[in-house]
């Protein structure tokens, strides 16, 4: 079989329940996500399928290098702000090997079309680290209308040159990937395939839709919109996201590239403000289920079932590592992989193996180790123990009844973090609202 065409469309703080095919609900206007539930209905779905972190920078370090993030200083920022524009420490690193670069080198074009959020131009950028093309913004999040980030600057660049351009970012975003298919279309039959990230901001905040325009000025005082949005808004957005997944997947089909072309769809981390998370608790920057796994779907006929489901245990950066040996690419001998291939899950849903997960923030000193059904977790001061398949809500500790596999569980998560990077003492930490802002539970 031809190696694939690769779309990794990655949405931003999506909520493991936003979508139909997830268990979500139907919104006021009708279905929320019926693209992307199509595409899982001709693919594979993951119910157990984690971010590499509860913050989005990291996570993307995670999905660029197909390593534990803790590995690299800049992943240790919870997430990148604006305030390390210039910096040339936090950022991922042009000489390290990546997904794109390593897929270039294989012969693939490549691009990013979305959002980088992994430093800032001139020591880092998406063309320093594997894409030829980058068209999209390098900050955490934008006004969605006037396309300027949280300290006002205008954020969004064709390149490194910023660019100006009249529209809606989501919509943008999908535009230009439709373009960028028809572009690459042409080789793709000659055998030269495609790799094309489509990193969404949406539904990130602020809380705007296609028709919130007039929110902008407003918005402008503090992106994080407080004071602003609800479930409604926040359906559409998503409603929006997914408009354009069809209309990237119509420009497959008109090029008769569907078949053999994996599409991946995730999320950056777990969902925010008014994300639908059940049945898991708690959500960005938490290491509870509700803050790391998010939605994994995987479109790709030539090779998928179809209507299929798996349980495989699998992170942000396995499906990076799974890219990477689709797409005969070579990692590099000085930085093998932490992640894991998941080809053989993939033709074969039944074929699942074990997967231990590790997780570390420097927000509230957590740690999450996943192994098998169970999962150790510390927030804080305390630990907890939970058999997830039987308590996926976190509720129900079984620290003080099962001590001695308290006490294993720890022991791993003590011996893996002796593997990464420290956490410095100049490491941020970044949260945009706290308990005066919203009621916590």
């Amino acid at each position: 079989m031809a190696r694939p065409n690769i779309i990794y469309i990655v949405s931003d703080d999506l909520g493991y329940a936003d979508l139909g095919c997830y268990g979500g609900r139907e919104a006021q206007f009708g279905q929320v996500s019926p693209h992307i539930d199509r595409l899982a209905a001709g693919g594979m779905k993951f119910t157990q399928g984690y971010a590499n972190s509860p913050v989005c920078s990291p996570t993307r370090f995670a999905l660029m290098t197909m390593r534990y993030q803790y590995r690299l200083r800049g992943a240790l920022e919870e997430p990148i702000n604006s305030r390390s524009k210039g910096s040339t420490t936090l950022g991922l690193p042009p000489e390290i090997p990546t997904l794109p670069s390593l897929l270039r080198d294989a012969g693939y074009h490549t691009a990013l079309i979305g959002k980088w959020h992994l430093g800032y131009p001139p020591t880092f950028g998406p063309q320093r680290s594997g894409y030829e093309e980058f068209f999209g913004i390098m900050a955490g999040g934008v006004d969605y209308f006037t396309h300027c980030s949280s300290k006002g600057d205008h954020d969004l660049y064709l390149g490194e040159n910023e660019h100006m351009e009249v529209g809606y970012l989501t919509d943008i975003f999908s535009q230009r990937s439709v373009d960028y298919i028809h572009r690459m279309a042409p080789d793709a039959k000659a055998g030269k395939p495609f790799f094309l990230s489509l990193h969404y901001t949406a539904p990130h905040w602020p809380w705007e839709t296609r028709d919130d325009a007039h929110i902008a000025p407003d918005v402008a005082k503090n992106l994080f919109h407080l004071d602003g949005g609800n479930i409604h808004s926040y359906r559409k957005m998503i409603h929006h996201m997914d408009e354009g997944i069809g209309w990237v997947m119509d420009a497959l089909r008109e090029h008769g590239l569907e078949d053999n072309t994996l599409v991946v769809f995730t999320s950056d981390n777990g969902g925010e403000r008014f994300s639908d998370n059940w049945p898991l608790v708690g959500g960005k920057m938490d290491l509870t289920e509700g803050g790391i796994r998010v939605p994994w779907i995987a479109h790709w006929p030539a090779a998928i079932p179809a209507g299929t489901t798996s349980t495989q245990h699998c992170m942000t950066m396995d499906w990076s590592a799974t890219m990477l040996e689709l797409g005969g690419g070579q990692p590099h001998p000085d930085h093998p992989l932490d992640g894991v291939s998941l080809q053989g899950v993939l033709r074969d849903p039944a074929a699942t193996f074990e997967r231990p997960l590790y997780w570390r923030m420097n927000h509230r000193q957590q740690r999450a180790l996943r192994v098998g059904d169970w999962k150790y977790l510390k927030v804080d001061e305390h630990e907890y123990l939970f058999n997830i398949p039987a308590d996926e809500r976190e509720r129900a500790n079984r620290a003080a009844r099962e001590p001695q596999r308290l006490a294993a569980l720890r022991e791993a998560w003590l011996a893996w973090e002796q593997t990464i990077m420290p956490i410095p003492a100049d490491a941020s930490v970044s949260l945009g609202y706290g308990y005066r802002d919203m009621p916590q539970r």
